[in-house]
């Protein structure tokens, strides 16, 4: 019935600064900017080699009110070296709510926000 998930979209305050920080600070590569009837544009930015897309939409993200415990991102990008990209990251400006790695007993992970505050992930999947 369902073959893939295509798309995920998240709530940005102005797509071309949301553009900057996804392409620029996060290295993902621009797919889609498409101008619509409505005044607005669909745009779309993905990780080379994967078919995914996030779509950059405009509107504010969601308050729901969430569980105890570690928060989950809205986005969770799977690295190779958590501890690394955390860095890297951090010297590209990015402030994480998490000081350091969090080390679980399945991930390394780190937590941060976008600009228009979109809670974003790192994962470091552990070896069993």
């Amino acid at each position: 019935m369902l073959s893939k998930v295509a798309y995920v979209t998240l709530f940005v305050n102005d797509q071309d600064k949301a553009l900057d920080f996804y392409t620029n600070v996060l290295g993902f590569e621009k797919r889609a900017d498409n101008p619509l009837p409505t005044g607005t544009r669909f745009l779309t930015v993905g990780l080379a080699g994967q078919e995914l897309q996030v779509v950059l939409w405009p509107g504010t993200h969601g308050n729901a009110k969430p569980a105890p415990g570690l928060v989950p991102g809205a986005c969770i990008f799977e690295t190779s070296d958590c501890r690394a990209a955390f860095e890297t990251l951090k010297a590209r400006g990015v402030e994480f709510e998490t000081p350091q790695i969090i080390e679980q007993p399945v991930a390394l992970v780190a937590i941060f926000r976008d600009p228009d505050g979109n809670r974003l992930m790192l994962r470091e999947n552990r070896k069993p």
